[in-house]
């Protein structure tokens, strides 16, 4: 059975979501018949790298609001990190344009890394301050991962993989995707958002059962996620 992950390295909720989906695997009696695919959602393509400005100076622009509400506005995504057990470092992240991670996250998939490279990713952005938008850092993060220098660099000159994010990107369009993450069971049934690990695991109950049944349709269900328009709710 399959899992297809729409997400964002630049999302907290991603990362939120991720740690949740994991958990209730670990959970799942049939975990190992559940191959998880990793797709790239930018959520801002046209994000210019400035990996020296403030992040809440950033946002509070980006949104029209003051620096201190900028900063009250990250509280529930703390507040669901620590429930999922990460503790962000919102303070000391790098303003950054994902599209370089995402190359990183398309050559992973095809060594069966995409899990591994999404959370090597999301640690140097939320918890490491690493800018990933530069190459020399994804480099050692790709190696981190697991990944081949050469390969890596290879990735992050590709026009297959460049065109790999393109196609994640329009599939989720095609699917009605607009928000982060966003995850699809057995291409059936739709979770949106950081669920607690109770529904992920009942949904892969409900889809291990069915999946074989060939039913069509996608149910949606929704919770905390980002949008392209830079709300996280």
């Amino acid at each position: 059975m399959k899992v297809n992950i729409w997400s964002d390295v630049r999302c907290p909720f991603c990362y939120v979501g991720k740690k949740k989906f994991e958990k209730a695997l670990s959970q799942f009696p049939e975990a190992a018949s559940v191959q998880v695919e990793w797709h790239s959602f930018q959520l801002d393509p046209s994000l210019e790298t400035q990996a020296g400005r403030d992040p809440f100076e950033f946002f509070a622009e980006r949104k029209g609001i003051s620096r201190q509400l900028a900063q009250a506005m990250h509280a529930h995504a703390e507040n669901a990190g620590r429930e999922a057990g990460i503790d962000f470092n919102f303070e000391n992240q790098k303003v950054a344009n994902s599209y370089k991670a995402h190359l990183l996250i398309q050559l992973a998939k095809t060594k069966n890394l995409g899990s591994e490279i999404e959370e090597v990713l999301f640690r140097a952005q939320f918890l490491d301050g690493k800018n990933i938008d530069d190459i020399p850092t994804l480099v050692d993060l790709g190696i981190q991962a697991g990944l081949l220098e050469d390969d890596i660099r290879a990735a992050l000159e590709s026009d297959e993989f460049a065109y790999a994010v393109t196609q994640d990107m329009q599939m989720a369009s095609k699917l009605g995707i607009s928000s982060v993450p966003f995850f699809v069971f057995n291409d059936k049934y739709g979770v949106s958002g950081a669920q607690q690990p109770e529904l992920f695991l009942e949904v892969l109950e409900k889809s291990w059962k069915e999946f074989s049944a060939g039913d069509q349709g996608l149910k949606i269900i929704n919770g905390d996620s980002c949008d392209t328009d830079g709300n996280c709710n």
